[in-house]
């Protein structure tokens, strides 16, 4: 009996040279199979850049397709015929010339005193201001993105953002009554496991879309939701009630050379994985010491180095890591990376004994700490707390995980889940909530069932920045992944004077780049604790603006107006 006969392979380019990728896989996981690729080079020292997040998130694997600059290699599906070519480099991203800024500027650019003088040189040096601060070249003349024609406001009941397993969950108990109307969107098409029950969802009234939510606010007794996908255009939804089932993510880290092709996170390795076919990784270390780290470590059988961890790592992992013959290393400190081009050397430092080890590996796995995705709550005005256990900001929420905005609702992850049981719990309390009356939450709510326990001290993460700052700087490292700001430009800033997440936000411009300040934020926020001597409450955050999601102006100019037609989207304006 003959073998079916698979489909052939995409044939494309890649900067003038033949490409092929096997049939359902990602541009990304085509140019992976060697190991993390070099993909682009930084807005402003030209250094090599590859993937990090496999999200859709970052800058790290932005690259021009068929003319059209920024596109996400992990993202996209290459079709026969794809021309693809690297950004922010000439004349390629593999020789690049314009690297040399890398070495002209050493300790960085002064962002802060730099460009001034003589004053007769500043037009050309606003010129060279100018190179350095963008993303890629315009798009080609051919590719000039579509308006999309201008579409009513839709009304539903509820509107439900995530698909992931708090959605799934919430959307599999849900119940409505009469002719209720549920819009279900996810930033990406959900997995397969579930598209045979969603034909049945569908029948009771809920519709699903791939769409990218931009903005979440309550105004005149409804949510209004800024929506928008790439083949639709924006829709703007006004819901009688929202639930965030938006997850979390890996989180980024503060060491020398941060930014090298082969730092990635957990997401970022599990976006590089072929559909079929060996990981793209040989010899990598895992950094972080739980649950998290130990799924890595599963993925990448026989091809760990080593497991670090800030803290002691977790029994479990230690059992499984030494079965595969990886080196152990609790306590430790990730200092920098080695390697000019790409991750070639890992080099850490014991917390206590200051032993200094150099690792041979081709990835650095970043899975020691989960974020939650919660722009959208800062945005809605939800009140927020930061927990010090996981160094993070989290919703304050009632016994049916409704937050202190009457009508919004976090599930899951966003919400402080950690486990699957308690993720299911958590959707099961909102499909509850969801078929009684709208109450508003208690005013003196201070936790719900997931809640975190009070903790005393600072937390682990400040410590361990803490003793990170203690040792000398080599390399540069990037508090600011995508917009190349280093550490060194935040501590000047607080040495001028300035003060606060939010102003050294504009003095720095760290978190102004694609990921709208998800992966350095959080770090930054840290570090201002320890440079300004306040509790990281006390230092603030950045205003969430909208859109959350960088987004083609062509799909938001149809939007319509305000409903008296009085020139006003409201709830759009502002930074992005």
């Amino acid at each position: 009996m003959s073998s079916p006969r698979l489909p052939p392979p995409v044939a494309f380019r890649r900067d003038g040279r033949y490409a092929a990728a096997l049939p359902g896989e990602t541009l990304l996981q085509a140019l992976s199979r060697l190991g993390p690729p070099l993909l682009s080079r930084s807005v402003r020292y030209h250094r090599p850049r590859g993937p990090l997040c496999g999200r859709g998130q970052c800058t790290g694997c932005l690259v021009r397709l068929n003319g059209v600059p920024n596109v996400r290699a992990c993202e996209v599906f290459p079709q026969t015929g794809d021309e693809i070519r690297g950004e922010n480099a000439w004349p390629s991203v593999g020789l690049d010339l314009l690297a040399i800024l890398d070495l002209w500027f050493r300790h960085g650019v002064d962002t802060l005193h730099g460009f001034r003088r003589p004053a007769w040189l500043r037009p050309v040096y606003q010129g060279v201001v100018r190179r350095l601060a963008g993303h890629g070249r315009l798009p080609s003349k051919a590719n000039v993105p579509t308006i999309f024609p201008s579409r009513p406001p839709e009304r539903v009941n509820l509107l439900v953002i995530g698909a992931g397993p708090a959605g799934q969950a919430l959307i599999s108990r849900w119940a409505p009554e009469g002719e209720s109307k549920v819009l279900w969107v996810d930033r990406r098409a959900g997995p397969d496991p579930w598209r045979g029950w969603l034909s049945d969802v569908d029948r009771t009234g809920v519709e699903w879309q791939t769409s990218v939510i931009h903005l979440v606010r309550r105004e005149a007794g409804l949510f209004e939701a800024l929506v928008s996908s790439p083949d639709q255009g924006a829709r703007l939804i006004r819901a009688d009630r929202v639930v965030l089932a938006t997850g979390a993510y890996d989180g980024y880290l503060l060491f020398g050379n941060n930014d090298r092709p082969g730092v990635l996170t957990a997401d970022g390795l599990e976006a590089l994985f072929p559909p079929d076919g060996p990981p793209p990784v040989r010899r990598a270390l895992v950094f972080g010491g739980g649950v998290r780290a130990l799924e890595v470590v599963r993925h990448l059988p026989g091809r760990v180095v080593a497991v670090a961890s800030p803290e002691e790592i977790e029994p479990e992992l230690a059992r499984e890591a030494s079965q595969e013959r990886a080196l152990l290393l609790p306590r430790h400190l990730l200092l920098r990376a080695g390697g000019s081009r790409r991750v070639r050397r890992a080099i850490l430092v014991d917390r206590h004994r200051t032993a200094v080890r150099k690792l041979s590996v081709e990835a650095i796995i970043l899975a020691h700490r989960r974020l939650p995705n919660i722009p959208l709550l800062f945005q809605a005005g939800a009140r927020m707390r930061f927990v010090p256990g996981p160094c993070a900001y989290f919703p304050e929420l009632d016994e049916g995980f409704q937050t202190s905005v009457p009508g919004l609702y976090a599930i899951g992850e966003v919400a402080g889940c950690q486990t699957p049981t308690e993720i299911v719990a958590s959707a099961r309390a909102t499909a509850t909530a969801l078929q009684g009356p709208q109450v508003s939450p208690r005013e003196s709510w201070t936790g719900g069932p997931v809640a975190h326990p009070p903790e005393d001290g600072p937390g682990p993460w400040l410590t361990y920045y803490r003793d990170f700052l203690a040792y000398p700087a080599r390399g540069k490292r990037f508090a600011c992944y995508c917009e190349d700001v280093l550490l060194e430009e935040v501590d000047a800033a607080v040495h001028e004077g300035f003060g606060g997440l939010e102003v050294i936000k504009r003095m720095t411009g760290v978190g102004t780049g694609l990921c709208q300040g998800r992966y350095c934020l959080p770090e930054v926020l840290l570090l201002l604790s320890l440079f300004e001597g306040k509790a990281p409450p006390e230092v603030g955050f950045t205003t969430q603006r909208p859109p959350v999601w960088p987004t083609l102006l062509g799909q938001l100019a149809p939007v319509p107006l305000g409903e008296e037609g009085n020139g006003e989207l409201r709830g759009t304006g502002g930074e992005g």
